[in-house]
């Protein structure tokens, strides 16, 4: 038994409330004892509460009263009934309405006791759910995605105007950019919050094994389905499926997934039985979807149900301001989480993260993050820390020439080169544009020139 369980014991009999607090007291529980059910109401409102014990006959509010109050109000809190005029109907009546359990008074110790032991479990469990969800809930909340920079303030704008509504969200950006953690925001920001979240990676299954994955199958449908199981669609029932790597799914996936999403129903894998659900789909993908839809391998129908909601992630090199805080957002995260001693990175150091061109995006930068938090020894990183791709020019050079296509226009390509030399130094010289023509060796009003030729932003 755990002594933190608070017990509210509410009887309009004195002489039995005493009785009842000196037994549960000497059990170890705390104990509010009132013998007016008005002001228990009362004071459920400022206290922490784990189980309610109530009498089923008193004057004007009755225990059955106490019952529906709590159940509406404080769902998490088991409600045990006493009375001296029990029978079947009525404690059928009360368990209907929500009751934990009933006794009929009188009653022995033992029995009480053992009623509230299971009902204080069940307290501490709904406790953990709820301290659990609250977690996941802040882990995931739009306070958690990291940025200031222009295209990240865009996100989180979308996020909040997407997410107290039902419509399906299609989330587009480069592998590591972060796109289960917008659609976790969306989700723990709309009213599905206390739903589940269910995740589905497309690209991890072939197409028979993702069907049974999001549909479910019946026992005996093929070969090694032993017995029924849900799928993540059943899973999700009340909540948001988060579907990734969408544009991977094949021609007859496609087809199933727009029947469900047009009739909000399916059957399982070798079953008969129509299910309905109640979910939103939220979808992700690094692929340019609509140009999938020109060449034909993905439905038009299909992407546009999905598409109701755009939402566009940059990459990373397109929003270098936001790596200083991303890098103390990861050391402080991985410091708390693994023990290890806080450090911080050098200016130098983050000057050469900030021109990085990160191909992998945040991933690959927390993995940076990560692999010198744990075998830097002192308490600063600095740039002869980092990884020789990283801190290497001539690395990184070769490293993003390696990334291009063979076949490519020259022109267009040193453009592009240029306009990502420009951002780079833009970024290590804090958007000063005087110091950035240093940095590039060119004059100031050259820069202005570059700036306006490739639309930067030089703030």
């Amino acid at each position: 038994m755990n002594e933190q369980t608070h017990i509210l014991i509410i009887d309009d009999e004195k002489n039995y409330l005493l009785v009842l607090e000196a037994l549960l007291l000497d059990a170890g529980y705390s104990v509010t004892a009132l013998n007016d059910p008005e002001s228990a109401l009362t004071f459920l409102e400022d206290s922490e509460v784990d189980v309610v014990v109530t009498d089923m006959k008193m004057p004007k509010i009755t225990g059955r009263d106490v019952l529906e109050h709590v159940h509406k109000n404080y769902p998490h809190i088991p409600v045990l009934i006493m009375t001296a005029f029990g029978s079947i109907e009525s404690a059928v009546e009360v368990m209907r309405f929500g009751a934990f359990d009933y006794i009929t008074k009188p009653f022995s110790n033992d029995e009480l006791l053992l009623a509230l032991q299971n009902a204080s479990a069940l307290s501490r469990a709904h406790r953990r759910y709820r301290l659990l969800h609250e977690n996941l809930e802040e882990r995931y909340s739009v306070h958690q995605i990291i940025g200031k920079s222009k295209g990240i303030r865009a996100v989180l704008g979308l996020v909040d105007r997407a997410a107290p509504s039902k419509s399906s969200v299609l989330i587009s950006g480069e592998s590591g950019t972060g796109k289960e953690l917008v659609a976790r925001a969306i989700h723990f920001a709309s009213p599905r919050k206390d739903g589940p979240f269910i995740s589905v990676n497309c690209m991890a299954f072939n197409a028979g094994v993702l069907e049974s994955e999001l549909f479910g199958h019946e026992k005996g449908s093929f070969t090694g389905a032993v017995a029924m199981r849900r799928g993540r669609f059943e899973l999700a029932d009340g909540g948001t499926l988060f579907l990734d790597e969408i544009g991977e799914l094949s021609h007859d996936m496609q087809v199933k997934l727009l029947r469900v999403l047009q009739e909000r129903k399916f059957e399982r894998v070798g079953g008969t039985e129509e299910i309905e659900v109640d979910i939103r789909i939220v979808t992700a993908t690094n692929k340019d979807l609509a140009k999938e839809v020109e060449e034909g391998r993905f439905r038009e129908d299909l992407f546009y149900r999905l598409n109701v909601v755009h939402i566009t992630i940059p990459p990373l090199r397109e929003r270098r301001e936001d790596i200083p805080l991303l890098v103390a957002h990861f050391t402080d995260k991985l410091a708390r989480e693994n023990g290890l001693t806080p450090k911080t990175f050098t200016t130098e150091a983050l000057d050469v993260l900030c021109g990085y061109e990160w191909p992998g995006n945040i991933r690959q930068l927390e993995n940076t993050v990560e692999r010198c938090m744990v075998m830097v020894p002192g308490d600063r990183i600095d740039v002869q820390d980092l990884s020789p791709e990283i801190r290497d020019e001539e690395t990184q050079l070769k490293s993003a020439v390696d990334l291009l296509p063979v076949e490519l226009n020259l022109a267009d390509t040193m453009d592009k080169l240029e306009a990502a030399l420009v951002r780079r130094a833009l970024a290590r010289a804090d958007f000063v544009q005087v110091k950035a023509a240093e940095l590039l060796g060119i004059s100031k009003s050259l820069l202005q020139y570059k700036l306006r030729k490739y639309g930067i932003t030089g703030h």
